[in-house]
């Protein structure tokens, strides 16, 4: 009788309690490569799209007038949404992702591209030079268009550069773009932890696109940095427990 006793013990340890979710670990790891997958298409073809027009816009300067209008959505997004059009919309975030990642030796990304002085410092210059140059050329909207092209050709290099030596994501720290974007939408749908499925495996960070660490919520109120986080849901869609969510986000939502 004895191994019955047993047995039945083992079995009423195998049962959920109630309000239990279990997560069936090989079906979020499909419901990852196909979120990822998705992800990627839209961001190759966004990244391709990116370097198609700065190519025109040296043949077509009024091309370049794309750049402001990226800035009024990217920031305008980021009031409801927080920073999300830099996930895929961005054709230069997608270009990095989709692109430049290849060829990156994808390192830490250095603290001194999130701290507030050189962000501050980098968007000053560029926003000052920009001003001055519309201020100088106008009203010759070819000779302006001309101008943001270079200024997207001069940054963009400067980008790979770092993405190169660093990570593809770098740029994305001091753009100006990001950091008004970070600024305006910093509180806008917060990442989300259920502490008691977090295992700490540490696998959302290694996926995040930005080097940020979706865990540390478990131990602090906030993400640190999570103005810059992209929404992109790749961490949360990663979790083997579905431990992530956005606020607006169900974290009971269907997993298994």
């Amino acid at each position: 009788m004895a191994p019955r006793a047993h047995q039945s013990v083992i079995d009423r340890d195998l049962i959920p309690e109630p309000g239990t979710i279990v997560v069936d670990r090989k079906e979020r790891k499909v419901q990852a490569a196909r979120f990822q997958k998705t992800r990627r298409i839209k961001q190759s073809f966004m990244g391709t799209m990116f370097l198609i027009l700065l190519a025109a816009g040296w043949l077509y300067s009024l091309i370049g007038y794309f750049i402001p209008v990226c800035m009024v959505l990217g920031i305008g997004l980021a009031a409801f949404q927080g920073r999300s059009w830099c996930n895929w919309v961005c054709p230069r975030g997608s270009f990095e992702d989709a692109w430049l990642a290849k060829i990156s030796r994808n390192r830490p990304i250095p603290q001194v591209f999130r701290s507030t002085r050189l962000r501050v410092a980098v968007m000053t210059f560029l926003m000052g030079m920009l001003t001055w140059q519309i201020l100088r050329l106008w009203p010759n909207l070819w000779a302006i268009g001309g101008f943001f092209v270079l200024l997207l050709s001069i940054t963009t290099a400067v980008g790979v550069g770092l993405g190169i030596i660093f990570h593809e994501r770098t740029w994305c720290y001091i753009c100006p773009i990001g950091t008004m974007s970070n600024w305006v939408g910093k509180n806008r749908r917060p990442l989300t932890i259920a502490a008691e499925r977090c295992t700490q495996c540490n696998l959302c960070a290694q996926k995040c696109p930005m080097q940020l660490s979706p865990a540390a919520i478990k131990e602090q109120s906030s993400l640190p940095h999570g103005g810059d986080c992209l929404k992109c849901r790749v961490c949360v869609e990663s979790c083997p427990k579905a431990a992530l969510a956005f606020q607006k986000d169900s974290l009971n939502r269907a997993a298994a």
